[in-house]
């Protein structure tokens, strides 16, 4: 058996180091951020406790200090940074007044999509699901484009159809994503991550 080097991806995991800016990828999905003076603190309500462990490490990797707690919600748990002057830019950026909103020129890369795959993303019967923020409908558009622009053209899943997602199909588009994303955390399950 012969083994052969994978091939990195320019927009991958490896492709650099992760900075407190990759939580863009929260904020795409279903974070929210609150600016403070001249900080920011970055929050997002999860499902399940592996993506709690997921999430702190990451953050934690990035030299944000989170902590979690249960929500109101039965079986959802809370994440969020400490607020932070290396969030400061990323409010300034997202928010709109109260209403979060992508900046001009937001993409995404491998360091960002791993973010929102670790809060949110889910395998369904058709692909790989991305939620979305139920009330940021008006940064659903740029967040698909900024998808598109990755490779992963993606539908969008409204309220009715068990959204709002973007939803990721395709054996190509889910290899893609894998790709991305990057290996497993140990604590994600098998299932539960893009492979």
């Amino acid at each position: 058996m012969s083994l052969t080097p994978r091939q990195l991806s320019l927009f991958g995991v490896e492709a650099r180091e992760p900075t407190p800016g990759d939580l863009a990828g929260l904020l795409a999905g279903p974070g929210q951020v609150v600016r403070m003076g001249g900080t920011a603190r970055v929050s997002v309500v999860v499902d399940a406790a592996w993506r709690v462990h997921v999430l702190v490490a990451e953050l934690t990797r990035r030299g944000l200090a989170p902590t979690w707690s249960p929500t109101e919600v039965e079986g959802h748990l809370g994440v969020r940074t400490s607020y932070s002057t290396a969030l400061a830019g990323l409010g300034v950026a997202w928010l709109r007044g109260a209403v979060k909103r992508p900046p001009p020129g937001f993409f995404l890369d491998g360091l960002r999509l791993r973010l929102w795959v670790a809060a949110s993303g889910a395998p369904d019967e058709s692909g790989f699901a991305l939620r979305l923020g139920a009330n940021d409908e008006g940064q659903w558009d740029q967040v698909g484009a900024a998808l598109a622009a990755l490779g992963l053209p993606a539908a969008l899943l409204g309220p009715r159809a068990g959204g709002p997602a973007y939803r990721v199909t395709g054996r190509r588009r889910l290899a893609r994503l894998a790709e991305l994303v990057g290996d497993r955390p140990l604590p994600a399950p098998g299932e539960c991550w893009p492979g």
